[in-house]
């Protein structure tokens, strides 16, 4: 499973002009899922992101998690876009519909997120608080 990660200001994502996920100050989720993932990947990946420290403390480090802060989740196959060969991306290690979307439910619960749509059109529209984007990938157990 991977997860970008971006700390916001605020963000939006739109379906056919329609808000259906926003937050204020937090961080915006791009999840996307391949095939060996499990519901403990997803558990994994929902507490790594909530104990991500990439927030301001009283010294402006990067050294608090997100605490009360808002996250906005958003399913992102195009993550497991494979670009080695020739420039049109193979998203053959993208999980099926039907083996992501549950784990894509689990991630956003387990985070209290907004969200997109699964598999819908979007539109996000963010605000970066800073330059602060993280990869967070969870591998399957060998």
């Amino acid at each position: 499973m991977r997860a970008l990660v971006q700390r916001v200001s605020r963000a939006a994502v739109r379906v056919d002009g329609a808000v259906v996920g926003e937050i204020g100050p937090g961080l915006l989720v791009l999840l996307g899922v391949t095939h060996d993932d499990t519901e403990a990947i997803a558990d994994r990946v929902a507490e790594k992101v909530r104990a991500l420290r990439v927030f301001p403390d009283a010294e402006g480090r990067m050294n608090e998690p997100l605490g009360e802060r808002g996250v906005l989740c958003v399913s992102q196959f195009t993550l497991y876009g494979d670009t080695r060969k020739g420039t049109r991306p193979s998203y053959v290690a993208a999980a099926r519909p039907e083996v992501a979307e549950p784990l894509y439910d689990r991630v956003c619960a387990a985070l209290g997120a907004e969200r997109g749509v699964f598999g819908a059109m979007m539109e996000i529209e963010l605000v970066n608080d800073g330059p602060v984007t993280v990869m967070i990938e969870v591998p399957a157990p060998l």
